[in-house]
């Protein structure tokens, strides 16, 4: 009987955080169900809302060492009722990975991937093996790493996602913020490829460089002193009545959807004093900036802010769409929806502290991969 280790998250009633490697079985694969041995699996923001939650990483103490590895953080007390699902529950982490299928149920879905390089979603995947059902698996086209296969669902289809959200209800252009990040990256190739406006908020002058350098035509930065107005001229050369928000902290929400009003009222005919008629909406989809988001209403009463999740997306989009979104992936997975990491890391190295301190920065372009097969 196969065993392998597998990152586990736990964070006690009495608040503190445990990370370690737990053992466990790999069960016999059922019908329509494969076993993938994990080669990749990205540390993206949303698995660091599992991985470490609000842990005080600065405190972190290690202990043990390989397999044996310990890490301990305190937990804020005044986090932990908002925790109390999870509380003395140890959780495996992990969105999404790739591998290979090293064996396979019998059924014809299952056996058709055996010994095949396949991108998988399904969480867990911080762990060297891997069972799940045969259509949670993305077969990879012949010549693709697992590496170059494992960010292939949450950043890809977030991307298309927040176009496929914009042409469905009715805007023709977007904003995004922390632009430069992976995910922003993809966004821009995909906005190039099927000609549609984008303008992206960065929040350094060496980000906006690294976005025009690969064809971004709307680049503003948050920290100029021209930020408001450049937006605005952004918007106006987009038409862009859409953000999708990765900080959601702060002005920043509140500025765009000013900067939106701005920019429709100077091609205004009539005055109105309820603001333009134009529906301006910023959908929040990440937490970089975990504080108050703060809206001063300076943009007319037409206007919506709001949460805006990739899971809830898909399941609205139905099984035939999700396909489609899918298919294109695979299909561009070099091009569109390459990823870069900074840095690979075995299960152990993903423990270590200066590991876990890079990952809590959440530093734009600065992406780790764990390979589980590793060491």
């Amino acid at each position: 009987m196969t065993t392998g280790l597998e990152l586990r998250s736990l964070i006690t009633k009495s608040g503190e955080l445990e990370l370690s490697l737990a053992s466990v079985t790999v069960p016999e694969p059922g019908p329509d169900q494969v076993v993938v041995k994990v080669q990749a699996s990205p540390i993206n923001p949303s698995d660091l809302g599992l991985l470490t939650g609000p842990a005080d990483l600065a405190q972190a103490k290690t202990s043990g060492s390989g397999a044996g590895t310990k890490v301990t953080a305190p937990v804020p007390q005044t986090a932990l009722p908002f925790l109390a699902a999870r509380l003395d529950e140890s959780m495996p982490v992990g969105n999404e990975g790739a591998g290979i299928v090293v064996q396979a149920g019998s059924s014809e879905a299952a056996q058709a991937l055996m010994g095949k390089t396949v991108s998988m979603i399904g969480g867990a995947m911080y762990a060297q093996y891997r069972v799940l059902k045969a259509t949670d698996c993305q077969p990879l086209p012949a010549g693709t790493t697992a590496a170059e296969g494992a960010s292939w669902f949450v950043n890809p289809l977030t991307a298309l996602g927040m176009t496929e959200t914009m042409k469905r209800e009715g805007h023709k252009a977007l904003v995004h913020t922390a632009a430069a990040s992976n995910l922003g990256q993809m966004l821009n190739k995909i906005c190039l490829k099927d000609g549609i406006g984008l303008v992206n908020i960065v929040r350094s002058a060496e980000q906006a460089k690294l976005l025009k350098g690969i064809g971004a035509k709307h680049v503003v930065d948050s920290t100029a002193p021209t930020f408001l107005e450049d937006l605005t001229q952004a918007l106006v050369e987009t038409g862009a009545t859409i953000a999708f928000d990765a900080i959601g902290g702060g002005k920043l929400p509140g500025q765009i959807l000013t900067a939106m009003e701005m920019a429709i009222n100077k091609t205004a005919k009539t005055y109105s004093r309820y603001g333009s008629s134009v529906h301006k909406q910023v959908y929040i989809y990440g937490g970089l900036d975990t504080g108050p988001t703060i809206l001063n209403r300076s943009y007319g009463m037409i206007w919506g802010v709001g949460g805006w999740l990739l899971t809830p997306f898909l399941m609205k989009i139905g099984r035939p769409e999700q396909v489609r979104l899918r298919e294109r992936v695979v299909a561009e997975l070099k091009t569109t929806f390459a990823s870069h990491y900074t840095k690979t890391v075995s299960l152990t190295e993903a423990l270590q502290l200066d590991n876990l301190h890079a990952y809590a920065k959440r530093a734009t372009g600065e992406k780790y991969l764990i390979d589980p097969s590793k060491g």
